[in-house]
């Protein structure tokens, strides 16, 4: 099942639980506007190539519309409407006041040089810079884009209409990005880990983590794991997989990491088959890579207990059933993986008041962001009397759905 029918089926699962109206379930589903353009640039050798960008704005009820731009050769008008709906319902989950938004342009970054993408960055938002704004549609960093790509958006874009910070978030600090913003999904999902654990009377010092994928993402939260005395047993990127039971030093597999550029042949691990780390044994399983990793083929043999889902759809519909009955504990993306956008929700509002917070306020008013969606996620989860996913997915819905009520729609 791809991404979009996947998140179309939770969006429907929430709305029947939620008693929702035929029609209000229809226009929800139904995104707010989708843009689709040609990006031709000159390449370093003087020909020219073309590029197809999207742009889907899902929903604008509870505010200007957010999500990320990716660069990546899978991007397509499928994949970027299901993860432009799954942050309408993330952004409400976590209580920010936005709606969700995606995009991405299909291309290989890794073949391209800086000064083309800097081409094709600047060319994408001299196409769609009078459709996003500060109170419109606020971009920020995905798979393939990082600071320097939100900072070409906001040049190009502030030569349309003036400075304008608060059009991306994820920029680099000098540009008024915010503290904490590099780490705040993977503290975020650290943050979300601890409430879940809490529940059960368990803390991250006392279990075993692996963790698939060592980008920004599961790297911060093997930091931070590590940090607070968790073990993390085994961990694998696209380059390999290593493991060591007696808990891995994230922080020199981190340096070894940047002086090699891969994982393996990492003296404090030993390598292993990456096929076999979402089966490893161990108490949490945090999958941070792409989405669909667990799928019908493999969920019988996952061993952990919890999984924490810091990847956007890292779970099949058809694992999901199967995980469930096994009886494991999913902490859902929607929710685990939300604090990088309530982060740029921090940097948005400290660029429209024009005044910066230190990383400790950051870090503190993410950990209360976080732990107070997981008790409403819990207080739906008691209501519905539904897991985890369905109490994220009923609570966001609602919220929304609400917002578009009370803003004049009739049914």
């Amino acid at each position: 099942m791809n991404a979009l029918a996947a998140t179309s089926r939770n969006f429907r699962n929430a709305a029947r639980i939620l008693g929702l109206d035929a029609k209000i379930e229809k226009s929800l589903l139904i995104p707010f506007r989708e843009i689709k353009v040609e990006c031709t640039i000159p390449k370093d050798d003087g020909s020219l190539v073309s590029y197809v960008g999207f742009r889907v704005q899902h929903d604008n009820a509870r505010g200007p519309m957010k999500g990320g731009i990716r660069y990546h050769p899978e991007v397509d008008p499928d994949e970027v409407n299901a993860l432009a709906q799954l942050m309408t319902w993330k952004t409400a989950v976590a209580d920010i006041p936005y709606g969700g938004a995606k995009g991405g342009i299909g291309c290989t970054p890794r073949e391209l040089s800086k000064s083309e993408l800097e081409r094709l960055t600047r060319v994408f938002t001299q196409k769609i810079h009078d459709l996003i704004g500060t109170h419109t549609d606020v971009p920020a960093p995905d798979m393939g884009t990082n600071a320097q790509t939100m900072a070409w958006i906001l040049d190009e874009y502030s030569k349309f209409h003036g400075h304008s910070p608060a059009v991306v978030t994820g920029k680099p600090i000098d540009l008024g990005g915010s503290l904490g913003r590099e780490a705040a999904t993977g503290r975020g999902v650290v943050f979300g880990t601890e409430a879940l654990l809490a529940e059960y009377g368990k803390s991250v010092k006392d279990l075993t983590f692996v963790i698939q994928g060592f980008g920004n993402v599961g790297s911060w939260a093997a930091r931070l794991i590590h940090e607070r005395g968790g073990k993390v047993i085994a961990v694998s990127d696209i380059t390999g997989a290593i493991k060591n039971p007696n808990g891995i030093d994230i922080t020199e597999l981190i340096k070894h990491k940047e002086s090699t550029g891969s994982l393996l042949n990492f003296g404090g691990g030993d390598n292993m088959d990456p096929n076999e780390l979402l089966v490893h044994e161990c108490d949490v399983l945090i999958p941070s890579a792409l989405g669909g990793v667990l799928n019908r083929e493999n969920a019988s043999s996952v061993k952990a207990k919890f999984i924490v889902e810091a990847a956007n759809h890292p779970t099949d519909p058809e694992a999901d059933e199967i995980l469930s009955k096994k009886g494991v504990i999913i902490l859902p993306d929607i929710y685990a993986n939300a604090g990088g956008v309530t982060v740029s929700y921090f940097e948005w509002v400290q660029n429209i008041q024009g005044f910066m917070w230190d990383e400790e306020k950051v870090n503190n008013e993410l950990q209360r962001y976080m732990t107070r969606a997981f008790h409403n996620i819990k207080n739906m989860c008691k209501t519905h009397e539904c897991n985890l996913r369905m109490g994220a997915f009923t609570l966001g819905v609602n919220r929304v759905a609400r917002a578009t009520v009370l803003r004049g729609w009739e049914a």
